[in-house]
């Protein structure tokens, strides 16, 4: 490592003291001080004559809009925040743009007649604001000469403060109307959800004020050190390492998994935590995951469109904090070779707006009187699965999923659900004519250890190798990409369960006995139920024979979005239309197309600048390495020359599947020979392992110059 002068080290000295200590600053009252929900809006709503309680009224934009604005002028004003901005989540984000959003900030002042600023705000410029919809990924539903794009206020989502700006969650719709972003086609799913859920408990002779999609997402993350990072242009520019041996050491051992933490990581994660605490995002756990230098933060449940508002927030804090730690976040689903993915677990649950779980057998049979009621919500969802699981498979199709699912550390690209043993027998049972209230067996376990007291453990075992298992009151997404934006999965989630209920309700209503339509749907659909190991060769093949969804590449995935089943699917729904669902499938195809050009991009200016150079001052052979870089460079014109977006995506998932990672082995073989003191690059070891590499200032320990 480079020498470090005395001066240098009184700068890095207070960023030391900062990263080793890790005492929480947050008070509990704190929490939620930065959205304006509760006691906070209470106050300033209170002078308008109103309280808070007309915020949890979804009308209010119409009835109380400028009311709710003059509260949050004072409340900026209070809080020398006077800038607002609508803030919305935008088609094609992922791993482009910095926290996935959207927005333009104004000051919150117009001026007088004599030149005079003054603090202005009206429930106008809350409801809705304008911007050129054209710049935006769009699918060709805008151009520059049609370009009118609209945000309209959220009130399913708490405007919050952060720094000198209030955020208003909000849409974005063409001035035809059409949907132009993530967040649209997530709420008109809801709205759907809640009224075919409705009407089945109706029918069901349960009846309830409402039903929600709940969801808690567990985020997963790596934290590098900066320096490091500054040395890696694949990283920087897309996310992921393209090239790189495996050190010595990978996660083979398996001691990261919940190893404590690294100080330095440890203090950018409380300040992530403290930050979201005081926007009312409760981060409740951390630990480290499997792969060296991979962290999850995971918050409690909350409304789906809430919760995606605020997943978007904790990656974007995630990022700009570890800046400040000389740390880097990587959020792309693999970021190294070798090692494991990352991924969000979507736990996605349905509850009454009065606070029942459908999906807690217990409390919904209580609240219902009906033992009935529970498997034939189980069996619409099972149901649901069978008959979209393409679309499943869309909806996680992110460029970085390419290289996670199915690789021993994500579930595979096979669309089937776990429901456990006891739930699967208690179905059969039902769909037997068996009918009795499901009641979830729990064991006794004792380690034989007198101090040690007998404890109580669920009857299941948790099965990590299926993509959609029930965990006891939820089911779990588990294959969705870190990276990604849920909305959209969500969207998903909800429609096609949506339409399940709807069918069944219809069954019902038209003179069929509920039973019978759950189980007939159940039998029907019972080749998706796996409760076995979904990672392993014979399931794979038993899935082929079985009929169940598997869908390997994500680029085939992304063009079932458009088939005639899906979009009557969402027609039928009033969640996208056929204009809407072809131009989100064209601009899936076209986000992976750009983010596999710039990998290819990488990889060539890579090699040809600092890799071949470093290789022949080591006196060594470079003409596979100047191959390598030419077969990319030449696959990528092929990609270029292509103009069917599915055909150009097919093209690109060749390139980046078959011709870069030729390349890679070549420049991996090339690195693992040459000196390590001309290689040009932070390598794995650099990048992989803070607890060794890291001194206590935070720098990285090379045994190179950068």
């Amino acid at each position: 490592m480079q020498s470090v002068s005395r001066k240098a080290n009184a700068v890095l000295r207070p960023l030391a003291s900062r990263a080793l200590s890790t005492q929480s600053s947050v008070d509990p009252s704190e929490y939620g001080s930065k959205v304006f929900v509760g006691a906070v809006a209470d106050k300033y709503l209170k002078k308008q004559g109103e309280s808070a309680a007309i915020l949890d009224d979804p009308k209010w934009p119409v009835t109380k809009a400028d009311k709710v604005a003059a509260a949050l002028l004072e409340w900026g004003k209070d809080s020398n925040a006077t800038t607002i901005t609508h803030w919305f989540q935008p088609l094609g984000s992922t791993m482009v743009r910095h926290g996935m959003s959207a927005q333009v900030h104004n000051n919150m002042f117009t001026f007088t007649k004599d030149a005079k600023p003054v603090y202005s705000f009206s429930g106008s410029a809350l409801i809705r604001g304008e911007s050129d919809g054209s710049s935006f990924p769009s699918g060709g539903i805008r151009a520059t000469h049609t370009a009118g794009g609209y945000t309209v206020l959220d009130s399913s989502s708490p405007i919050f403060m952060r720094g000198d700006t209030i955020f208003v969650p909000t849409i974005f719709v063409s001035w035809t109307g059409h949907a132009i972003d993530e967040k649209t086609p997530l709420l008109r799913s809801m709205d759907a959800l809640n009224k075919e859920g409705k009407r089945l408990m109706k029918a069901l002779g349960y009846n309830v004020p409402g039903v929600v999609p709940n969801i808690g997402l567990e985020q997963e993350f790596f934290l590098v050190p900066r320096d490091a990072f500054a040395r890696r242009l694949d990283l920087q520019l897309t996310g992921r390492t393209i090239m790189g041996k495996m050190p010595p050491r990978g996660q083979e051992m398996c001691d990261h998994y919940m190893a404590p933490l690294n100080p330095h990581a440890h203090a950018c994660i409380a300040e992530i935590q403290e930050e979201c605490f005081r926007l009312g995002i409760p981060l409740r756990t951390r630990h480290r995951e499997v792969a060296p230098n991979q962290y999850e933060l995971a918050p409690a449940f909350g409304i789906a469109s809430a919760q995606s508002d605020q997943n978007l927030m904790v990656m974007q804090i995630a990022t700009e904090v570890a800046a400040r730690h000389n740390l880097a976040c990587l959020l792309h689903e693999k970021p190294f070779a070798g090692v494991n993915g990352s991924g969000k677990h979507n736990n996605w649950s349905l509850g009454t707006t009065d606070g029942i779980n459908l999906l807690n057998a217990g409390q919904v049979t209580k609240a219902s009187g009906n033992p009935i009621v529970f498997p034939t919500i189980v069996a619409a969802i099972v149901d649901a699965v069978d008959k979209y699981g393409d679309l499943m498979r869309c909806a996680i199709a992110s460029p970085g999923n390419d290289f996670r699912l199915g690789a021993c550390e994500a579930p595979p690209a096979i669309l089937s659900t776990y429901l456990g043993e006891d739930l699967t027998k208690f179905l059969e049972e039902f769909k037997a004519g068996k009918v009795g209230e499901y009641k979830a067996a729990k064991k006794m376990l004792s380690v034989g250890v007198e101090g040690v007291a007998p404890f109580e453990v669920p009857s299941e075992d948790r099965n990590r190798t299926s993509p959609f298992p029930y965990g006891g009151h939820r089911f779990e997404f588990r294959a969705v990409g870190s990276s990604q934006n849920v909305s959209f999965v969500n969207t998903v989630l909800n429609s096609i369960t949506a339409d399940a209920f709807s069918r069944f309700s219809a069954a019902i209503e038209g003179g069929k006995k509920p039973q019978d339509v759950a189980s007939e749907a159940l039998n029907a659909s019972w080749k998706t139920v796996f409760n076995g190991n979904g990672y392993s060769l014979e399931w794979r093949a038993e899935a082929e024979k079985r009929g169940v969804w598997r869908i390997d590449s994500g680029v085939e995935a992304m063009n079932r979005l458009s088939v005639e089943k899906n979009i009557k699917l969402f027609e039928g729904l009033g969640v996208l239309s056929k204009v809407e669902t072809e131009a989100r499938r064209v601009i899936m195809l076209g986000h992976y197309v750009g983010t596999v050009e710039m990998e290819a991009n990488c990889m060539v200016e890579m090699i040809v600048q600092s890799i071949i150079p470093a290789v022949k001052e080591a006196d060594q052979d470079t003409a596979a390495l100047a191959a390598a870089a030419k077969a990319v460079a030449d696959k990528l014109a092929k990609v270029h020359h292509e103009e069917d977006p599915f055909k150009k995506a097919s093209v690109a998932r060749e390139l980046r599947l078959d011709t870069m990672e030729a390349a890679r082995k070549v420049c991996d073989e090339a690195e693992a020979i040459c000196p390590a003191n001309l290689w040009p690059m932070a390598t794995y070891k650099d990048l992989l392992f803070l607890d060794a590499n890291q001194d206590a200032f935070g720098r990285t320990l090379c045994p190179r110059n950068p």
